[in-house]
Parts: structure tokens; sequence; C-alpha cells
């Protein structure tokens, strides 16, 4: 059994998109194995983002990520890292295809919904950042 964090940005909770997005990976067979509301703050986003800390877009990033809560999760399943990368589509919503939760909700590049770790290790460092587990 495969772990990975998954998060539910403040887009997704402000147009109320939770409920289908959830419905989404248990539908493809994943389990919510643990899942919490959180207010980010900026040192916490600083960390998370550290690989893009000195791009321009950094200061919209921070400010996107702390205007709402955000619903942090630790989801479980065969292959859970990969498989949710598929679902949630390309980071980029111009290039998420439809039927992905990118390719089907998303509007903007910045705010694309979801996030999901990229690799298991990514994920084990993520899930301690967040979940302290």
């Amino acid at each position: 059994m495969e772990r990975t964090y998954v998060m539910l940005k403040p887009d997704a909770l402000k147009r109320k998109l939770a409920g289908k997005i959830i419905t989404r990976i248990e539908e493809k067979g994943y389990i919510i194995a643990d899942a919490k509301m959180m207010q980010l703050d900026e040192a916490i986003l600083r960390e998370h983002y550290a690989h893009l800390a000195d791009k321009p877009f950094f200061p919209s990033i921070v400010e996107y990520m702390v205007s709402g809560p955000v619903l942090a999760m630790i989801v479980e399943g065969e292959n859970a890292v990969l498989g949710m990368r598929k679902i949630i589509g390309a980071t980029k919503f111009e290039d998420a295809e439809a039927g992905t939760i990118r390719g089907d909700y998303a509007f903007n590049t910045q705010e694309n919904l979801i996030h999901a770790s990229d690799s298991i290790e990514n994920a084990e460092i993520e899930i301690k950042r967040f979940f302290h587990k």
C-alpha cells in the first residue's frame, strides 16, 4: 500500500469542488486515510515551495495559498503517487487533459485546485510536513 500527500488548494474550497474532487479520488479506488483543514502561513509555504522561492512569481503563490483554507489529505492505494498525478492532470491548466481534475475544473495555472506529491520520497516529506507523521 503506497501513500501520497494531496492538498485541495483555496480555489477548490472557495468554488465548492471538494466533494467532487474527493469523489473522483475515491471512485478511482484510493482511500483518504487522513484529512484536515488548515490555514497555511508563509513559513510552511516557504518550506513547501522552496524550489520556487527565488522565482519572481513566488509572492503571488504565497498570497494565493494564504487566501483561504486548504484540505490536506493522506491518500493511500496501489501506485498512489503516480495514480494521483494522472487523475489531477498537468500543472499548467492549458496542458491538463479533459477528464482530469485540472482539465475539467481549473481555469488558470496558479489557481489549479490541487497538489499531489510527485514522488514517493516527496510524499513522505510532505506527509511529515503537514501531518507530523
